[in-house]
């Protein structure tokens, strides 16, 4: 053992890599600004996207990439992207990002349809949901980094 250490200790340390920060692909490619146009949502293309709140967006044009960039808190769905009706159960959920609702000016996703028609006939909802928001946040493997809590 000891002449493991005296060969070992002329040796300079092999510095470990940095780990790369990765960046999950926001809304599976579709592009948040077309979310509140009339045929929305439509897919992104990865010669328009961007890097926001640790994830990477994309756009169907340069034009939606812009609007994004200019006011990403406007489109970023809430809560995270997270399924609304999950966040209620106390729960991150993930959701279908063509299960949708514009509630408020605001994007919410959900896992399901039934989900989405309970937070359009009980508005309420939309309102402890993001109340609820706030404390589930550390469950987060990742924190969201730039995004609005």
């Amino acid at each position: 053992m000891l002449a493991a250490l005296l060969i070992t200790a002329g040796v300079p340390a092999v510095a470990e890599p940095a780990a790369a920060a990765i960046e999950l692909l926001a809304l599976e490619g579709f592009d948040p600004v077309s979310y509140f146009l009339k045929d929305g949502p439509l897919a992104g293309a990865a010669r328009f996207e961007l890097s926001w709140g640790g994830k990477v967006w994309r756009f169907a044009s340069g034009a939606d990439r812009a609007a994004f960039r200019d006011n990403p808190e406007v489109y970023a769905p809430r809560l995270g992207g997270f399924d609304a009706a999950g966040i209620l159960d106390g729960r991150l959920v993930d959701a279908d990002p063509l299960v949708f609702a514009v509630i408020g000016e605001r994007v919410y996703l959900f896992r399901d349809p039934e989900r989405r028609a309970r937070f359009l006939a009980e508005p309420d909802l939309v309102r402890q949901a993001e109340a609820a928001w706030p404390g589930l946040q550390g469950q987060l493997d990742m924190p969201i980094r730039d995004a609005p809590r």
